[in-house]
């Protein structure tokens, strides 16, 4: 009779850490998705800005970038994720302000801002 209740409170511990750990892991996948800035559409955001043919493959490249740095700081936690994050978003537009001109600029700090306001991350 000791012998099974032990084992009814080892499956019970079990059971409690495994669904932990399964909301752990939905809890990083939400933060991944938010910080996923792969999802962007680059052709309605080259729409909007009115990206030349020159600066498509430029806006691409640091867009590539950025998204890199942007799902490597997802896996941080805390104060080194914001860290990571401000440095991927001022990295982003240094390079942005170097190929954009300044109204295309404006814009793309506005859309960028909205980006990563609504997705939680600002």
């Amino acid at each position: 009779m000791i012998m099974k209740r032990l084992f009814m409170v080892v499956v019970a511990m079990l059971s409690m850490t495994m669904t932990f750990a399964e909301n752990e892991t939905a809890a990083n996948l939400n933060a991944t998705e938010a910080y996923d800035m792969q999802s962007v559409n680059m052709k309605k955001l080259g729409m909007a800005l009115n990206l030349s043919k020159d600066q498509v493959e430029s806006f691409a490249e640091i867009h590539k970038t950025f998204s890199a740095e942007m799902l490597f700081a997802a896996q941080t936690t805390g104060d080194e994720r914001q860290k990571m994050v401000e440095k991927a978003i001022k990295k982003d537009l240094a390079y942005m302000n170097y190929i954009l001109s300044s109204e295309q600029y404006h814009k793309y700090v506005m859309l960028l801002n909205m980006t990563l306001t609504n997705r939680g991350i600002k």
